[in-house]
């Protein structure tokens, strides 16, 4: 009886690791794939900074230049006079507002922050239910409540103009300031560390402000861009709710755009002056915008 004897199996059968390669279509990774990528992004900033270009040239534009025929040509005289018009117009609502979109993006993230911690963290018997009120705000549309909202306004007795205009973008920024924080604490921040902080003897105001708020920089950011970009904005409440006199710059914009005989060099150069203090906020937020955003949406 012979003994059984194992051969080995040829190197040409060992199995090697699969690579898995490209169904079809363009590999990103080539050099192909790159260029078809960077030029259909350089498409897709073209269409987007179109509107932009035709406002810059057309507010540097003398008005017998102006028209449709030649919005996209480049001026043929350069001319700054319509931004200095633009500039005088709208100067004293640009500060003023300043003045509402700086509160409004504070005081209403430092709400949101309180309402959101109480709501992930510091549960009490309820919570859902209010949060779903909360919640509920933000399914409004601003169109059916503006005639109440103004008589309440005028019944509690607050200066028409700025201070209304805070009130009320702060109240209706209470929803979506809570939701973003009520997921960003419910998610990131670790319970372990709201315990200890009772083992150590802090009550909630205390375990709030020592312990959480310095972990609240990513929402802060998303609630204060969002706010602030929101508040800056606004046309509908600014109309109901303030005047030329006293509203903030959307206001000051409609009336310089829509005279009788409007001077569209003068628009132009007024919409981008508007746009600007947005564009600053996110230049200098954007980075954190993002991570912000989505620092709530996944559990680690």
């Amino acid at each position: 009886m012979s003994a059984s004897t194992i051969t080995p199996a040829p190197e040409a059968s060992i199995s090697k690791p699969l690579t898995r390669r490209p169904r079809g279509g363009i590999n990103r990774r080539s050099p192909l794939g790159r260029a078809a990528t960077y030029a259909l992004l350089v498409i897709f900033l073209v269409i987007v900074l179109m509107p932009a270009y035709v406002l810059l040239v057309t507010s540097l534009k003398s008005g017998r230049e102006i028209g449709v025929n030649g919005q996209w040509n480049l001026p043929t005289e350069w001319t700054f006079a319509s931004w200095e018009k633009a500039w005088t117009a709208l100067r004293p609502s640009f500060i003023r507002t300043f003045e509402l979109a700086i509160p409004v993006a504070l005081i209403s993230s430092a709400l949101g922050a309180a309402n959101g911690f109480v709501l992930s963290r510091w549960r009490f018997p309820g919570a859902d239910v209010v949060f779903t009120l909360i919640l509920f705000g933000m399914f409004i549309p601003y169109q059916a409540v503006m005639i109440p909202l103004r008589q309440i306004v005028h019944e509690i007795g607050l200066p028409p103009g700025i201070p209304t205009l805070v009130f009320v973008h702060c109240v209706y920024g209470i929803p979506i300031c809570t939701l973003i924080f009520r997921n960003y604490y419910a998610t990131t921040v670790p319970v372990e560390l709201i315990e200890a902080s009772r083992v150590d003897g802090a009550g909630m105001l205390r375990t709030f402000a020592s312990v959480i708020l310095p972990l609240s920089a990513p929402g802060f950011v998303v609630t204060i861009i969002w706010q602030f970009t929101s508040a800056w904005n606004d046309y509908l409440f600014a109309i109901f709710m303030s005047n030329t006199r006293n509203g903030p710059i959307t206001i000051a914009l409609n009336a310089l755009a829509g005279a009788q005989s409007p001077d569209y060099a003068a628009a132009m150069a007024g919409a981008l002056i508007t746009s600007l203090p947005t564009l600053l906020v996110y230049i200098v937020l954007g980075r954190w915008f993002i991570g912000g955003l989505m620092a709530g949406s996944v559990k680690s």
